[in-house]
């Protein structure tokens, strides 16, 4: 075990005497790296956004932009971090020379006035920029009207990050303006060599500790040696309580790295997906193979957040709301959890007992999500939301249903946020298995749906409206299969 260090713009730091609590934007602005803002410290804003070198899905190393904000300057022991000061080329003084090329269409093009979140948006849009893949796109010629411009640019990218000032025609123009690395750029060469191990961490000052295991049964023993620990993997949820609750933890142990929780193997009767692989590199690996996650990824949260979000925490958290469990029901998904007496599965359908609360036993992880196979053919996700992305869902539906012959074989829906776990709709299952796909059956089974859960009225949403959201949202599923059938 060495020292805690980061290296940041290509120089090494130590990480001491931060508190291991301390997030990387804390960590950079005490350092001078001032470009580095904090907006909102719940990773709603990108103010805060950074790069880091990560495993890529096709080169050895892709720079992706995450929320400083979030995540604690220890789960970034041993790796290399660029801010927006790091991204212009220095000179012999080392004072920047040279623009970058997303910083200099953000200048020449307007994108920022006040200035506060453009290093935030130069951040995200270089991590676009160094996208391997990233071509010309067979869309628009000016990107009017589209979610990528005639380069590829993927706006999607700069999902998480807000302005107040300028609106976003400047910021996307800049976007759509950026051409490709140049081929001496430091950072494009970069991507060609693997990115530094993750480091094992043992990190204490004062009465808390960071651990970073190197292997599962590692992770397993730290667990049963501290059932006092925090398990965190991109701490997009952990990392708000730590700002906003002033949550503190004596230890922390992070899973993130964990290689027996990274891999994703699909086999011939189920998919198998690494609990601790962040959304972003699942949605790139299995590039729409399973059209349900693919429909889900852009409405979870944003680019920046699902950079560093997992299954496994989403589903660890036990939140009502969170938008992977309905999408994960409907699949008819099962977990793999990892304790001391060996691993065991168990259907996500039985995994929620309560608010919050779940079959986990104390010391277990969540090493792996199955999705059984073959998928179901007609699949859709409905998240109703008051805006279109990167918010909280008041209603979530997904669905996955086997039509034959007009006669609905099997159904399968999980519902987010009207009850105080995610649920199956079983009756409304019930009341679709084996009748006609016909308007007749679904408005019955849309008055069934509508019963289903027990909706609450809170500041997103009433009761009723939850209620009238869930019937709508099979009227629609039907709408959209005729509509495909006669098209």
């Amino acid at each position: 075990m060495v020292a805690a260090r980061i290296t940041v713009n290509g120089k090494e730091t130590p990480i001491s005497p931060a508190p291991p609590h301390t997030t990387a934007l804390d960590f950079l602005r005490e350092r001078g790296l001032t470009g580095t803002k904090e907006g909102c410290a719940e990773g709603e804003c990108g103010a805060c956004s950074v790069l880091v070198a990560r495993p890529g899905v096709d080169k050895p190393t892709d720079w992706v932009a995450v929320n400083a904000c979030l995540v604690p300057v220890a789960a970034l022991d041993g790796q290399e971090v660029v801010t927006s000061e790091g991204l212009a080329a220095a000179d012999t003084s080392g004072a920047p020379a040279v623009l970058h090329p997303v910083q200099q269409e953000m200048a020449v093009r307007g994108g920022s006035q006040c200035g506060y979140c453009t290093p935030g948006f130069v951040c995200s849009m270089a991590s676009e920029y160094y996208r391997p893949g990233r071509c010309a796109h067979a869309g628009s010629t000016d990107g009017t009207g589209s979610e990528h411009g005639p380069n590829g640019f993927d706006l999607h990218a700069l999902s998480g990050n807000l302005c107040r000032c300028t609106g976003y025609r400047p910021i996307r123009d800049a976007a759509f303006a950026v051409g490709m690395p140049a081929e001496d750029d430091p950072l494009a060469q970069r991507r060609e060599q693997a990115p530094p191990e993750p480091a094992a961490t043992a990190y204490t000052q004062g009465d808390s500790t960071f651990l970073r295991p190197e292997t599962l049964a590692d992770a397993l023993r730290m667990l049963r040696e501290r059932p006092d620990a925090v398990v965190v993997s991109g701490s997009t949820d952990w990392g708000v309580e730590v700002n906003i609750l002033s949550r503190r933890a004596t230890c922390v142990v992070a899973v993130d790295r964990l290689p027996e929780l990274r891999a994703l193997h699909v086999g011939s009767d189920h998919i198998e997906i690494g609990a601790a692989q962040t959304l972003t590199e699942i949605e790139r690996r299995l590039d729409g193979s399973v059209p349900l996650l693919a429909e889900l990824f852009p409405q979870f949260a944003s680019r920046l957040i699902r950079n560093s979000a997992t299954l496994g925490g989403n589903l660890g958290t036990g939140s009502p709301i969170g938008d992977s469990p309905p999408v994960l029901l409907a699949l008819d998904a099962s977990l793999v959890l990892s304790g001391a007496d060996g691993e065991r599965e168990v259907p996500l359908r039985d995994y929620f007992t309560g608010y919050r609360q779940s079959v986990r036993r104390p010391g277990e992880l969540i090493r792996a999500v199955r999705v059984p196979l073959p998928l179901s053919p007609v699949t859709a996700f409905h998240k109703i939301a008051k805006r279109r992305f990167d918010d909280i869902s008041s209603v979530a539906v997904a669905f996955a249903l086997d039509i034959e012959d007009g006669m609905v074989r099997t159904a399968r829906i999980g519902l987010g946020g009207v009850a105080a776990t995610p649920l199956r709709a079983l009756a409304t299952e019930a009341a679709l298995e084996g009748e006609p796909w016909t308007a007749g059956t679904v408005e019955a089974a849309a008055r069934v749906l509508r019963e289903e859960g027990t909706p609450m009225d809170d500041h997103r949403a009433s009761a009723g409206y939850r209620s009238a959201m869930l019937g709508q949202s099979l009227l629609k599923l039907y709408a959209r299969t005729t509509e495909a059938v006669s098209s």
